[in-house]
């Protein structure tokens, strides 16, 4: 481990391959890019302290270097214990910036990290998860007279954010960036469905045509992974709690059933709902041997691992992310330890997909920053106007255009009076 000042990190001598991983990154974020032009401009920041608990990617850089050309001081920890990437985190600490992440923590570090960005006493929070705002509210109460408000990045922040706000707990705004448009049905959707199956496939080297493959949860995230994996030959079934979302699943071609069925069916088992003991070791004792498991939710809970560990036989790994259980003479694989693939087999989303993600992130920060009087101690979502903005960068960035109203068609749809 390499300690400064102002950092902790795996090996400071990574840093050069970082720098050429951002290099890349940043060439693949062009309508982040624009934002960053203007922010080195305008300084919307100036005097702002920012700390985030966020995947430390080479996409987390560029935003980083966004809110830092904004005039932002930042530090930064990760928001997950297994999806730093270290040669990303010397780079950021090579270049000044506040950062404590290594890949693999302890838990004992993790909340040590989160410690160190809340003793930064930061104006406005970025969040991946909600662990930073919950800290702060828990242990920290005293700071959240000076915090203008939260950004959170995740449906299982949003999922927690709602709950403290239901229960009169949320103390400071925070603002729903997952709830964008080009954020959850593009990232969620096209960024998780790819890079789901990237890390199960880095973990595995497997085949995935001719596969059963069961995604539990069919909201943004579950559709983007059944969509994926049914591109590459696998057969998908569907396990919901939601009417709509089976019934969406149902409509998609996809087999809808309990997971208590599908547990003797399934090859591949990927969870993606933001729950708890989604798996369970009653449905573990179903499955076929070699059956492998996979979570792509936030948490490491989604799958009952504890239970698992307290009940097989035998326990080893296989591959530097792929753990073999042995239960009731079947083996049983679960890869990434139960957490994020995505992020602890593979190298998270793909940057095209992360810049408009982190474009909310960099635009929330602005609002907060120019509304700091007007916000509720709310889950707040962000105007339509600055989605739509998002948007529109990168269809520039992709070098596509796209037609105009005319004025009477602008007139016809604010209109109510002509009819057939």
């Amino acid at each position: 481990m390499d300690k400064g000042d102002n950092y902790e990190v795996m090996d400071i001598s990574l840093a050069d391959q970082g720098r050429k991983n951002l290099e890349l990154a940043e060439l693949n974020m062009s309508a982040l890019m624009e934002i960053k032009k203007r922010f080195k401009k305008e300084k919307p920041l100036q005097g702002i302290r920012i700390g985030l608990a966020l995947h430390v990617t080479k996409e987390t850089g560029i935003l980083i270097r966004t809110l830092i050309a904004g005039g932002a001081d930042i530090s930064i920890t990760g928001c997950n214990p297994l999806s730093t990437q270290d040669d990303v985190a010397a780079a950021l600490a090579e270049e000044g910036v506040k950062v404590w992440a290594y890949k693999g923590e302890t838990t004992e570090d993790y909340y040590r990290y989160l410690g160190y960005v809340i003793d930064e006493k930061p104006h406005i929070t970025i969040d991946d998860g909600c662990d930073l705002v919950s800290e702060i509210h828990i242990n920290h109460q005293d700071l959240i007279s000076d915090i203008i408000c939260g950004c959170e990045e995740t449906t299982t922040g949003i999922i927690r954010l709602k709950a403290m706000e239901e229960n009169n707990a949320l103390k400071y705004p925070m603002i729903a960036v997952n709830d964008n448009k080009t954020k959850h049905l593009l990232d969620n959707y096209y960024g998780t469905g790819q890079s789901t199956l990237d890390g199960i496939l880095r973990a595995t080297n497997m085949l995935f045509a001719g596969k059963t493959l069961v995604v539990c949860g069919y909201g943004s995230c579950g559709k983007g992974v059944s969509l994926k994996a049914k591109g590459l030959g696998a057969n998908v079934i569907v396990c919901e709690v939601d009417n709509f979302c089976a019934l969406q699943a149902a409509y998609d071609g996809f087999k809808v059933m309990k997971f208590e069925d599908a547990a003797a069916l399934g090859d591949i088992f990927c969870t993606v709902t933001g729950n708890k003991h989604v798996i369970r070791l009653e449905h573990m004792k179903k499955m076929k041997n070699g059956a492998i498991m996979a979570n792509s939710g936030h948490f490491d809970i989604e799958i009952d691992l504890k239970s698992l560990k307290e009940a097989a036989e035998s326990e080893r790994r296989v591959r530097p992310f792929m753990d073999e259980y042995v239960l009731g003479g079947n083996k049983l694989f679960v890869l990434g330890e139960g957490r994020l693939v995505n992020l602890a087999a593979a190298e998270g989303h793909p940057s095209e997909v992360m810049s408009t993600s982190f474009c909310g992130q960099a635009l929330a920060c602005e609002y907060g920053v120019k509304n700091r009087d007007k916000m509720k101690n709310q889950v707040i979502q962000l105007p339509e106007e600055i989605d739509d903005e998002i948007a529109g960068l990168q269809l520039t960035a992709m070098g596509l255009n796209i037609d105009e109203m005319t004025p009477d068609q602008v007139k016809y749809m604010s209109s109510w009076e002509e009819g057939t």
